[in-house]
């Protein structure tokens, strides 16, 4: 599956509605997201199941704001509509790779349940 680009009207869909989504927040001008942008091309590839999603922050800069984009590219990554990973800086294949492991193998019932838990006793 190619990435697909998201904008403030649908991007809250495509994380609620997805099981698994990744987006990489970029700009046109900025020479690491190009950098990165053909390994996010080939993942998105090799896991047609995942939702592989990109925002431009120069055509969505209210989106990159309410995302508290401070710096590019930025992939985040949602589970079940839970932010669960978000990283400013480029990754390399095998690093994104991890974390599309990780992310899969993520119970995020658990861990929302476990720091829900932590959060009572402290």
């Amino acid at each position: 599956m190619a990435t697909r680009n998201l904008t403030g009207a649908d991007f809250e869909a495509a994380i609620n509605d997805n099981e698994i989504v990744l987006v990489d927040f970029w700009a046109a001008w900025c020479g690491p997201c190009r950098m990165f942008a053909p390994i996010f091309e080939a993942a998105s590839e090799a896991h047609p199941d995942i939702v592989f999603a990109k925002v431009d922050t120069e055509a969505e800069q209210s989106l990159a704001a309410a995302a508290r984009i401070s710096s590019i590219p930025t992939l985040m990554a949602f589970k079940k509509g839970t932010l669960v990973f978000n990283q400013a800086g480029a990754l390399p294949a095998t690093a994104l790779d991890e974390l599309i492991t990780a992310v899969r193998e993520l119970d995020v019932e658990k861990a929302l349940a476990d720091a829900a838990a932590e959060a009572q006793a402290g």
